[in-house]
């Protein structure tokens, strides 16, 4: 498992009408690092060769699912469910683009067990079960035809899943960012405008706007305290050398 917040994650298919859907989405779980499957009541068979034809490389998914009777008994341990439909069924659930779906899963999936639900081909999630959801999840797509194939849906989830999930991870944590006062910029630029005309970079008669470029350059990357120490180190570097030549 690539992360402890993927293992976390459960996708549940329920009522599945297709053995090859159950292989493709098999599938599209393990290109994304995740590997729970569980079936409601499905009315095909994990056995059909279909199944396995679709899962390719990920028939050991296959070999783990979970197959239960009730949904409810799949989501009891879980503190997170999210049920996928393009329709609302009446339910006024919080709505969650596939996006913010992959982000939301991200954050809990850490600590929590989080179900990620789709329903059966011919007609989605039924109210019961999206009763059941904290969110009502959905893949924006053209409004004249928005109805995926149930492995693309799920591959759609899972990429946003794992892309959170790597985001997550690699965001700096408990890093809070000092940045300088506006007198230190304003030091900064005066020393980086000294050195450019020391190196001739800047000829003092035909300064241009190179000093105004810069200014708009270094706004926008806006260097916090450690990053403008650096800067004025570099330059400071320069001068030394400069000097010496």
């Amino acid at each position: 498992m690539l992360n402890k917040a993927l293992g976390n994650v459960r996708i549940i298919l329920v009522n599945t009408q297709f053995a090859g859907n159950i292989g493709g989405v098999a599938r599209a779980m393990k290109n994304m690092g995740l590997s729970r499957l569980y079936l409601v009541n499905p009315s095909c068979s994990l056995e059909d060769k279909e199944a396995n034809i679709r899962a390719t490389s990920a028939t050991n998914i296959l070999e783990n699912t979970i197959v239960a009777d009730t949904f409810s008994e799949v989501i009891e341990d879980c503190q997170l469910v999210i049920g996928t439909s393009t329709r609302d069924r009446g339910m006024s659930l919080p709505l969650l683009t596939a996006r913010a779906t992959g982000e939301k899963i991200a954050q809990e999936a850490v600590q929590a067990q989080v179900a990620l639900v789709f329903g059966q081909e011919s007609c989605g999630l039924h109210g019961d079960v999206l009763r059941c959801c904290n969110f009502h999840a959905y893949i924006p797509a053209n409004p004249e035809y928005c109805s995926l194939n149930l492995a693309a849906a799920v591959q759609t989830f899972c990429y946003e899943i794992f892309q959170a999930v790597e985001a997550e991870r690699t965001r700096p944590k408990n890093y809070v960012y000092q940045y300088p006062e506006n007198k230190d910029m304003e030091y900064f630029y005066g020393h980086l405008e000294s050195v450019l005309k020391q190196v001739n970079f800047i000829v003092p008669q035909h300064p241009g706007q190179m000093m105004d470029r810069l200014r708009r350059l270094f706004n926008r990357a806006r260097p916090d305290e450690k990053e403008l120490n650096i800067l004025r180190g570099v330059l400071s570097a320069i001068e030394r050398k400069s000097k010496h030549e």
